[in-house]
């Protein structure tokens, strides 16, 4: 019995040593920690417990029987965070370079099986060279198992990528399937080809980074969710995002009570939207001013920045928040911020989160790039989105509502249950100066003095449409409120719609327009 007690003691170390003192230093060395210090600083302490501790390849081709190490190169199992159960694998960089195995992948296919049956979260801390060879197809099938089980928990409990060193080739599929992607400035990186492939096929010379680091997915591609600047600070942002979002589809976000009185007036509200509708400002001020505490949890904050989307509270509870950014673009709806809003407004619905809708948009942006790349498909996302939602949707137009981006952002017509508007609102076909050119063309030609007669038909129609008193009339808005008062009137709504119910046609799926 001794022997055996003795033989579990080695084999324990021998696993929480992972690849050796040597690697362990060497991960060190490059600005990383160990699988299991990142999931230490993960979990509450003393929370985790570990599955699979002992699991062992099984390849017998290029010598491999001779090099095992319990665990083989992925940490497994669960704990808690912030008091909630969740599900963690982080992979070994000290052990095989972290490259996936067989058992490798069957340890990590346990936890989602386990995080998606108890309906719990289901964290990847990724940091691995990718298949390992010697396996050959048995590694490229462990592959595909997980990204199978990647789709079946979609929508079910959140899944959640940290890209903490190397993620190349087919082992990015699975983190793209995922929630949200987390990267660390410097240490990470994602391609499909690394920079020798793309050296031989394009002649094109790029480092690791500069090809697939973190910046690189959190600014150009939107592959990235969050930029980190270290490991600490990557798993902070992990445990803070999960504290506005439930265990699973069945539950509500978590309820934060606030000291911030819910019936706060901010007069600053008053003066964020500049008189002059040409002029910019940035909607985070009024996204800020209106939340409880003023906390406003970015989310792609560097990606697509004409349109704004994020984690806050109101009155404690948790709503995704969606606004364009006149400060960028002017707002303008464009291909990347249609696949930004509608994967987050997705998210949202898919996990029982309330929408609150800031719209100040002239249009969506004109230009053959723009039309080349698609954005008659991809503007139409973020429309299906939306309309597809069955959460709560409130709706306030701080400025312009223009064209088909006044429908598309969350309009009455397209399903959402509260629309409120400043009175510096302007919802219209378009803006009064391109109006007045289609509709005028003629009378203007033929005009003494075309300059002064178009102010004149500009002035009467910014009195006419450019206003938010004509869809009010038409009950296209429920309310037109002073900004000093958004706060308390959005989270009346909020309780008003707590128990909002939709009955959807039964159907398979819808055919969203990819």
């Amino acid at each position: 019995m001794s022997d055996t007690r003795e033989r579990l003691q080695q084999l324990n170390e021998q696993a929480e040593k992972g690849g050796g003192e040597r690697r362990i230093q060497r991960q060190h060395d490059a600005g990383k920690m160990t699988a299991r210090e990142r999931i230490d600083l993960l979990m509450d302490p003393g929370t985790f417990v570990e599955l699979d501790k002992l699991k062992t390849h099984r390849c017998t081709d290029f010598g491999m029987e001779d090099k095992k190490i319990p665990g083989d190169g992925v940490v497994t199992g669960y704990g808690k965070v912030d008091g909630r159960t969740v599900y963690v694998f982080a992979q070994d960089f000290t052990v095989f370079g972290g490259s996936l195995s067989g058992a490798y992948a069957e340890k990590i296919c346990k936890v989602m099986d386990l995080a998606t049956k108890c309906g719990a979260p289901v964290i990847g801390l990724n940091d691995s060279g990718g298949a390992r060879i010697q396996e050959g197809v048995q590694s490229l099938a462990g592959y595909a198992d997980i990204f199978h089980r990647n789709v079946q928990a979609s929508g079910v409990v959140p899944q959640i990528s940290a890209i903490m060193g190397p993620c190349a080739g087919g082992a990015v599929y699975s983190p793209a399937i995922t929630d949200f992607i987390f990267m660390v400035q410097d240490t990470s990186y994602m391609f499909i080809t690394g920079p020798d492939v793309v050296k031989t096929v394009t002649s094109q010379e790029v480092s690791k980074q500069e090809l697939g680091g973190a910046h690189v997915h959190s600014e150009k591609s939107g592959v990235s969710h969050f930029e980190s600047a270290n490991e600490e600070e990557c798993i902070a942002q992990i445990r803070e995002l999960l504290s506005f979002i439930p265990s699973n589809n069945a539950e509500d976000p978590p309820f934060v009570p606030s000291q911030d009185d819910p019936n706060r007036r901010d007069e600053k509200l008053n003066s964020i939207v500049p008189e002059n509708p040409s002029k910019p400002y940035d909607i985070t001020e009024i996204i800020e001013t209106v939340v409880d505490d003023n906390h406003f949890f970015e989310v792609q904050s560097q990606y697509a920045p004409n349109i704004v989307v994020g984690f806050a509270r109101l009155g404690g509870h948790a709503v995704g928040i969606v606004g364009n950014q006149p400060s960028h673009l002017a707002g303008c709806l464009d291909i990347d911020t249609s696949l930004k809003g509608a994967r987050f407004v997705r998210f949202c619905d898919a996990f029982n989160i309330p929408l609150v809708t800031f719209v100040d948009v002239p249009g969506f942006l004109p230009g053959v790039d723009q039309e080349y790349g698609g954005i008659i498909k991809h503007g139409a996302k973020l429309l299906y989105a939306y309309s597809e939602a069955t959460v709560p949707k409130i709706t306030v137009i701080t400025r312009k509502a223009y064209g088909g981006a006044y429908d598309v952002m969350s309009s009455k017509h397209i399903g959402a249950d509260i629309n409120l508007a400043y009175p510096t609102a302007e919802i219209a076909v378009m803006g009064p100066e391109g109006a007045i050119d289609i509709i005028f063309r003629r009378e203007l030609a033929e005009a003494d003095d075309p300059a002064a007669k178009k102010d004149e038909l500009v002035d009467k129609y910014r009195e006419t449409f450019a206003n938010p008193f004509k869809a009010a009339e038409l009950g296209y808005i429920d309310e037109i409120i002073e900004p000093v008062d958004t706060r308390p009137r959005l989270i009346r709504s909020l309780e008003m719609l707590q128990n909002k119910r939709v009955d959807t046609p039964p159907k398979k799926h819808g055919n969203i327009p990819l």
